[in-house]
């Protein structure tokens, strides 16, 4: 189904998506990952919070950060209930433990809303996380996996639960890699149908040669595709339970996602998209508006290629395979294989 607002596009605001909401955010609980002073998620905090949630989770890997989140955040809401939970998604031991800290807190017994939006992006070297899997996916999606599953119980308590993906139009880059999830092979080995898009990223001045073995982008590209297919998945598994989820690209925005993108690089490619005639970049605001839709708009589908969206709407621009059911239960079962626990809703 469509977005209930057809009038909404690139430059909607967070803000003013959440006003057109307010029942659907009035007294919920919501939690979301990633959350700095600069950043789509505390965008998407504040958003939320002006209409009167019960409680708003925010996550990140740093003390300091989420202080800071909370210095502007507290002031501006006082009747919203902020808790701060530190998680390092890379590591599946510290996702365990602030699962477990959720679940412990009897004084929220459901999340009504999960947004999945922290990220990493184009890490300069190949980098295993302390579980031996490649940063990229340990960090975008299997954190974001297993934190979801553990959280499940408390999702599940909710009469109408939202799971938000935050994706990227880096999907385009590449399919999940399945048969090699490490980037440990060259390119010219790899199976056709897991092949990064060559000529896309020719033209973003990254050029793939057949001994290529790493590549940073199209790396990102596969977590950002996992992103879409987990909630293929979720849609599938617990969508029968009332969960909706939904996948989104924010659009282009200068947050600390760049933090690890090569500078003469990234002047580049944004000169080429400019003359490529390539939309800009949005504010920070203008990309959490897309997060909010997906987490509070009642008017929204959640089924196969209805599940991603951009410029705050439905979007049919997405490959096959990042929508494909198939493709996403064998993600669902790689990646319980990498948790090494099933879960079964």
């Amino acid at each position: 189904m469509p977005a209930t607002n057809p009038e909404w596009g690139f430059n909607t605001t967070a803000q003013t998506v959440a006003a057109a909401f307010p029942d659907a955010i009035k007294n919920r609980t919501i939690l979301i990952t990633g959350v700095n002073r600069s950043g789509l998620g505390y965008a998407t905090a504040a958003a939320l919070a002006s209409q009167s949630p019960s409680t708003i989770i925010i996550t990140g890997r740093s003390q300091a950060k989420l202080d800071e989140s909370l210095t502007s955040l507290r002031p501006n809401y006082p009747s919203v209930t902020f808790k701060p939970l530190l998680v390092d998604l890379s590591s599946q031991a510290s996702v365990r433990t602030a699962a477990a800290t959720v679940q412990s807190w009897a004084d929220t017994p459901a999340l009504d809303v999960v947004i999945n939006n922290a990220g990493i992006m184009n890490l300069p070297t190949r980098t295993l996380s302390t579980d031996g899997i490649e940063m990229h996916f340990a960090t975008n999606h299997i954190g974001h996996f297993l934190l979801t599953n553990l959280l499940m119980p408390k999702i599940l308590a909710s009469a109408a639960p939202r799971i938000v993906n935050v994706s990227s139009v880096g999907t385009f880059v590449s399919p999940v890699r399945f048969s090699d999830l490490n980037w440990d092979t060259r390119h010219a080995d790899i199976p056709e149908l897991e092949k990064p898009n060559v000529g896309m990223l020719a033209a973003a001045k990254l050029p793939v040669t057949d001994d290529t073995t790493y590549i940073p982008f199209g790396a990102y590209g596969v977590s950002k595709t996992a992103n879409i297919l987990f909630s293929v998945g979720l849609n599938k598994k617990v969508g029968g339970k009332g969960v909706k989820s939904f996948a989104l690209h924010p659009g282009e925005i200068m947050t600390e996602l760049h933090r690890s993108t090569d500078p003469v690089w990234l002047a580049k490619a944004l000169e080429g998209r400019k003359k490529a005639g390539l939309k800009g970049n949005k504010s920070v605001e203008e990309g959490a508006a897309t997060s909010v839709v997906a987490a509070v708009d009642s008017g929204l589908g959640g089924d196969g290629e209805g599940v991603f969206l951009e410029d705050c709407q439905i979007s049919v621009k997405v490959p096959a395979y990042a929508v494909d059911e198939k493709e996403a239960e064998r993600l669902w079962e790689v990646s319980e294989a990498l948790v090494g626990e099933n879960f079964a809703w």
